[in-house]
């Protein structure tokens, strides 16, 4: 457990290069950042020189930056199976920038997530899109050499000096406590090794039960990210989300403070917009949090049916030969 204020607050940027510019034009933005010691991961949407003059402006405050890596979307946004090739390329042209610029980051930061392009097919009623899924499945060897691609980027990114931060699902921890890589490979994400690995577990995204998630995960993962407060890529045809409430921020963080010393926010913008940022500034970090209570209880259950199902999956030729087994043995003694 851990009673005191977060060592390190870590906001989300996820803005083009002119938001990006204005929202630090906004008037103690960066002073409040200072105040509350944070950190910004800074999606890298353009290699731009205003974007090179608000990262050393945030240099010269003394703000760590994480450099959050994005691909244009017509390559699918976030990393995933099919676009290894492309965020190789990506990074190096994001380091050569960054040298050519004078720019200081603390760490990478790698988004591992589904194509973009298939899940805006899938809300737009594209079923056909559904073989890709299929075939992904049984492609273990696919999968194999994509993570093996991505395994040998993160070992470059090293190299440069960097750390490396990775965003993921909620279900990859699971999967890798169990050796199964089935949901992996269903939704197109790659394994990739990391640094530090941050569950994404926005209860915005599932209310009211997303509190669930967060209550039964966040003493599962090396870091958790909660939100989400505004901002983000927006979907066509995806319900647009409400923004978290003051309420349900202070709750989350307050979850998410109990379990780490470091905790980060989607999105700074949103809390800008939503005056949370100064308020962050008095937050009681004290104050007791709790998931309630029923939430908790039903996700833990769903939890460890999840990681059985897995399991099994993972180990089906054992499964087999030990339903065999009791099976016979059963025969045998019910005819004897």
């Amino acid at each position: 457990m851990n009673p005191l204020p977060p060592v390190q607050l870590t906001f989300f940027t996820e803005l083009e290069e002119g938001p990006l510019v204005a929202l630090f034009s906004e008037p103690d933005v960066v002073a409040r950042l200072v105040e509350l010691n944070a950190r910004v991961s800074m999606g890298i949407m353009d290699l731009s020189e205003e974007r090179a003059a608000v990262v050393r402006r945030l240099n010269e405050a003394g703000i760590p930056l994480v450099a959050w890596q994005l691909l244009p979307k017509e390559k699918g946004y976030w990393y995933h199976l099919g676009n290894a090739n492309d965020a190789v390329a990506h990074y190096l042209k994001f380091h050569e920038w960054s040298i050519e610029e004078g720019l200081a980051w603390d760490a990478v930061g790698i988004d591992i997530e589904p194509d973009l392009n298939e899940i805006q097919q899938l809300l737009k009623s594209r079923l056909g899109v559904l073989s890709r899924f299929a075939r992904r499945l049984w492609n273990k060897q696919a999968f194999a050499e994509s993570c093996a691609e991505y395994a040998s980027l993160v070992a470059r990114m090293r190299a440069d000096g960097y750390a490396v931060h990775s965003y993921e699902f909620f279900f990859m921890t699971d999967e890798r406590r169990v050796g199964s890589s089935l949901l992996a490979r269903l939704f197109g994400i790659a394994d990739v090794p990391a640094d530090k690995r941050v569950a994404m577990l926005y209860s915005s995204f599932f209310r009211p039960m997303g509190v669930g998630l967060l209550g039964v995960y966040a003493e599962k993962v090396d870091s958790v990210a909660v939100g989400i407060t505004g901002g983000g890529v927006e979907l066509e045809g995806l319900e647009h989300k409400t923004p978290m409430s003051w309420e349900e921020l202070s709750r989350d963080l307050g979850i998410a403070n109990r379990c780490h010393s470091e905790v980060h926010i989607f999105s700074l913008e949103g809390c800008v917009e939503q005056g949370y940022l100064a308020r962050l500034s008095t937050f009681d970090w004290s104050r007791e949090t709790h998931c309630p209570l029923h939430w908790k209880a039903l996700l833990t259950v769903t939890r460890f049916v999840a990681l059985g199902l897995l399991w099994a999956l993972a180990n089906l030729k054992f499964v087999i030969v030990a339903a065999a087994v009791i099976a016979l043995l059963m025969l045998v003694v019910f005819s004897g």
